[in-house]
């Protein structure tokens, strides 16, 4: 019998407010702990991308999600089952983190690719088509 390893899909919401996007620093506990990385979480059996970022982004940031757009970029997150997908998305209220240790609100071309995860720096560089070089993220909104 063959065994076909399914991904398990997960749903990244990138939220931009003035021009900057929203990014949360994983906890020190988890896979890519300390490293940064655009909200969301692991599907549900049966749960639509909608329904997942709605609860996820309620749970860890206390946001109520008021739009979700199309898929913009999806990628296998290396080294794990997981497949990730980036969806933009609206918000409501203002971000504090419950389950990250951070959250900041940072221009893109802002962001430092030795501190994001590795999905979400794949996810900048080519799907926003920002060249990302090593610098000091922005400033807390």
């Amino acid at each position: 019998m063959v065994t076909v390893n399914v991904p398990i899909r997960v749903v990244a919401a990138v939220v931009i407010r003035n021009e900057r996007v929203l990014i949360c620093r994983r906890p020190l506990t988890k896979r890519h702990g300390g490293l940064w990385e655009f909200p969301g979480g692991k599907c549900e059996s049966g749960e639509e991308d909608v329904d997942t970022l709605r609860r996820e982004l309620a749970e860890e940031l206390g946001v109520s999600v008021t739009f979700v757009d199309e898929p913009m970029f999806s990628t296998a997150d290396p080294g794990s089952e997981f497949l990730i997908i980036f969806r933009r998305a609206g918000i409501e209220g203002e971000p504090r983190p419950i389950e990250h240790t951070d959250v900041l609100w940072v221009a893109p071309a802002d962001l430092d690719p030795a501190t994001l995860a590795p999905s979400d720096r794949l996810f900048v560089e080519q799907a926003m088509g920002i060249r990302l070089t090593p610098r000091k993220h922005g400033t807390r909104t």
